[in-house]
């Protein structure tokens, strides 16, 4: 028995040591990670910036917490931010130590406008003089687009080029609510309107076809003129290329064919890039990927005016508060609305930029975020710069700014809007379930998921649908200077692209951030001033004490299993905290 007890003693008391070393380690390890976010990087001569991409793109980088997150929990997927992308490069094209940009072109998830805002850069950073290499082993479609900019595009012998148009696929669901015996009750203004189609049809509207043949025709044309001006290929030859989907021949038929310069192995593009920036053989090629590029100082004095242009990120899908899943990104209400507020009474702020990058969602969330950009726009300049997308929603709080910017392949209108109420009666007569009412008055029972609507409360929704349109339109028209007439021709819950949008009059200005910026400026006219970013990113311990670990476990499990289909296993899981009336695109438009 002494026996017993001193080794239990034994045992408890090493458990307690290794637990405290392992404390300590962790602690260590997390801020070393921390830490290093912070170090300065010094370039050395002959140096070459790696962009390696291989990952999914959100519109500002990660915060460190979930970087660190990301790292503990397995996942190996790279998040990148367009924020970190475009910075460095342009401190590339500054520092006279970089030679060149090297991109590794793996895979990038991400829209066609974000794909156009960095072809733009890098665009621009060859006006330096510096080269651009590009080598894949395969070259999706997109970052074929983005790398063909390139002064020699490289292919591995064995590789091949994505390169065969573009397609929109949505998926509808009503066969399978049907088996479930759930109806889904649709309310909406607007012919274009098709984010409720999933649910009740099980294929395109006529009108829904129409829309999304223009607008995938509209981003497949610009990105068969650049490649065209990069790779001196005419447009009816790309085309040609693409319906014969090059990618199945071998890859000496993508260089005969002009797409590529040259083949090689991936083992021997470092030695090419050390001829370019005249390193010999045997000595080590200064090598810069994104993290170091994020470390490196700009070539340009501080400012001392005091003067700020502030860049608000207002990405993801609007809602009126938080929902449960825990989301990369998001546009909540009643935080961009408080946001906004200390901004305008920022005298130190002489501008602001709004980066939206949204779908749409919550039009009563919509409105109170238009109001708060008024109040904004009341005090200072304020300058919307559309990203992926801006519709719906996304449009909405855009439509009051002084200018709107968007890039050619913005998906951005969709001035529309609908609601949507289960009927699970079907469900319930499968399952065995019956319910009875006592009620005091005609709509005390209304919401009841086990019955459809009635005729008085279909007309009530219907109502309160028509008077969110009616509102949307008008604030449109206050925003753009338009009639009420001329919105409601371009309305109707249509997608344009920026190119189109310009056209009609919905969009000002074609263009990234960049030129949002040197908008705001002029309109501000102010000489010195910083660049802020908004809305401030968390500290590491802010977030570790905000963050639910379960909810982003189960969020970032889900999303690498479900892929392209978590965003609509996201909105049928939290649909019962969104707004029971939405203005948004469809779920996922799947553009491939």
């Amino acid at each position: 028995m002494k026996d017993f007890f001193k080794f239990t003693l034994a045992t408890v008391t090493g458990i307690i040591l290794s637990s405290i070393v392992l404390f300590i380690i962790g602690i260590v390890t997390v801020f070393g990670i921390v830490s290093s976010a912070d170090t300065e990087t010094i370039v050395k001569k002959n140096s070459v910036m790696m962009l390696d991409l291989n990952g999914t793109l959100m519109e500002r980088s990660q915060g460190e917490l979930e970087q660190l997150l990301s790292k503990l929990s397995g996942d190996e997927t790279n998040v990148y931010g367009l924020d970190d992308i475009m910075a460095s490069i342009k401190k590339a094209k500054e520092n006279d130590n970089i030679k060149g940009i090297y991109i590794q072109a793996t895979s990038l998830g991400t829209s066609y406008a974000s794909l156009q805002a960095i072809r733009s850069a890098l665009v621009d950073f060859k006006e330096s003089g510096k080269f651009i290499v590009a080598y894949a082993d395969t070259y999706t479609q997109g970052l074929y687009y983005l790398s063909s900019v390139a002064d020699k595009v490289m292919l591995n012998p064995e590789g091949m080029v994505e390169w065969r148009g573009i397609a929109s696929s949505p998926i509808f669901y009503k066969n399978l609510l049907d088996k479930l015996g759930i109806e889904m009750q649709v309310f909406k203004v607007g012919t274009y309107k098709s984010a409720v189609e999933p649910f009740i049809s099980t294929e395109m509207s006529p009108a829904n076809r129409e829309q999304v043949t223009a607008f995938i025709g509209s981003i497949w044309g610009q990105i068969v003129d650049g490649v065209s001006t990069s790779r001196k290929i005419t447009p009816d030859s790309l085309n040609a290329y693409a319906d014969r989907m090059l990618m199945f021949y071998p890859a000496e038929t993508s260089l005969n064919s002009g797409l590529v310069d040259t083949l090689i192995y991936k083992n021997n593009v470092r030695d090419y890039l050390k001829t370019l920036v005249k390193v010999e053989e045997d000595d080590r090629l200064p090598i810069l990927g994104l993290t170091d590029m994020m470390g490196v100082k700009k070539n340009v004095p501080k400012d001392k005016s005091g003067n700020i242009v502030a860049v608000y990120y207002a990405s993801g899908e609007i809602t009126d508060q938080p929902t449960s899943s825990v989301s990369e990104e998001g546009i909540v209400g009643s935080k961009v609305i408080r946001d906004l507020r200390k901004l305008k009474e920022d005298d130190d702020v002489k501008a602001v930029v709004l980066r939206v990058n949204s779908p749409g969602g919550s039009a009563f969330a919509s409105e109170q975020i238009w109001h708060a950009v008024k109040e904004l726009k009341s005090k200072k300049p304020v300058i919307v710069s559309m990203g992926g997308y801006a519709a719906s929603g996304g449009y909405y709080i855009s439509s009051i700014a002084d200018t709107i910017v968007a890039e050619p392949t913005t998906l951005t209108g969709s001035i529309g809007i609908f609601g949507m109420f289960p009927n699970a009666k079907g469900l319930a007569d499968k399952i065995g379930i019956t319910y009875d009412v006592v009620k005091t008055n005609q709509f005390s029972d209304f919401g009841n998921l086990i019955r459809p609507l009635n005729t008085d409360e279909q007309a009530l929704m219907q109502m309160m649908v028509a008077r969110g349109y009616d509102l949307f339109v008008n604030r449109c028209a206050e925003g753009r200077h338009m009639s009420k007439e001329a919105i409601e021709k371009v309305a109707e819950g249509r997608v344009w692209t920026g190119e189109a949008a310009k056209q009609l009059g919905l969009v000002d200005e074609l263009g990234g951030i960049d030129k949002a910026l040197d908008i705001a400026v002029k309109k501000a006219a102010i000489e010195g001033y910083s660049v802020v970013s908004y809305p401030d990113k968390e500290d590491f311990l802010t977030s570790l004490l905000s963050t639910q670990s379960a909810n982003y476990v189960e969020s970032k499990l889900l999303n690498s299993k479900l892929g392209s289909y978590y965003k609509d296993f996201s909105f049928l899981k939290n649909i019962e905290e969104r707004a029971m009336i939405q203005a948004r695109l469809p779920f996922e438009l799947n553009i491939k």
